[in-house]
């Protein structure tokens, strides 16, 4: 990498800071990191409590069951962040959802600042405040975002050019061109009766594109009808045309 490019960063605010880079830091995310594609920090929120106990929560306003983080503790938190025209981003399952498209966005920019919330969230004052954006990824609840992030920073990182050993493959991965992946095989040629279809073995490569691709539309419209009837709608997803807007 040379010494003028722009690293790609991720800053991660976090109760449990303890808990990263974990997965991030294995396989090919960790040899990005080491060979200096990429970069991951992380920020205490405790760090900007404003009372002996490190406590950053309080009761929510108008009653209610658990606890909220405080707007003014988290201002301090990210204001301690050097922002460097990355978008700022806190895992919710009431966000946008995680796409490709937006991956492969957000892969093109400095990096992001991510904020793993806990209890029941964050004040709400602090979303326009500080122009946070909220970002899920699935319709589920979990206990804190720092898994959340993780799964946001990881499919970043690994469509950074430098960072996949073979760049070539992302082409035909789910969700590239709006449909999911083909079938994969390998050795051996046989496994407990099911055999490799004989059209991968047959060396035309004409044959076995057209092969995988009825085999994309065949498990899109299947398994993902939703996917399927946007791909017979608008047709293969050109990720030009998918710009996730900032907010």
């Amino acid at each position: 990498m040379s010494s003028d490019a722009i690293m790609w960063r991720a800053t991660v605010l976090t109760l449990y800071p303890e808990l990263f880079p974990g997965p991030l830091d294995a396989s090919i995310l960790g040899r990005g990191a080491a060979e200096g594609h990429w970069a991951l920090d992380t920020v205490n929120i405790r760090d900007f409590s404003d009372n002996k106990y490190g406590s950053v929560d309080d009761t929510p306003a108008g009653g209610g069951a658990g606890l909220v983080m405080r707007a003014d503790i988290m201002a301090n938190a990210i204001d301690s962040v050097p922002r460097n025209d990355r978008r700022i981003i806190y895992l919710s399952p009431r966000g946008k959802p995680l796409t490709q498209a937006m991956a492969h966005d957000l892969s093109r920019e400095p990096g992001l600042i991510a904020i793993c919330g806990r209890f029941e969230g964050l004040d709400e004052r602090i979303f326009e405040a500080r122009q946070v954006e909220e970002v899920s990824i699935g319709d589920f609840v979990l206990a804190g975002g720092e898994i959340a992030a993780m799964a946001l920073i990881e499919a970043c990182v690994r469509l950074i050019p430098g960072v996949l050993g073979s760049a070539s493959s992302l082409g035909e991965e789910s969700f590239e061109g709006g449909l999911l992946e083909y079938p994969q095989y390998t050795r051996p040629r046989e496994f407990e009766g099911r055999a490799i279809p004989e059209v991968l073995l047959s060396g035309d490569h004409k044959r076995i594109a057209e092969w995988r691709d009825e085999k994309r539309k065949e498990i899109t419209r299947t398994r993902r009808p939703d996917l399927w009837e946007r791909f017979s709608t608008d047709g293969p997803i050109r990720r030009s045309n998918n710009k996730e807007p900032k907010t």
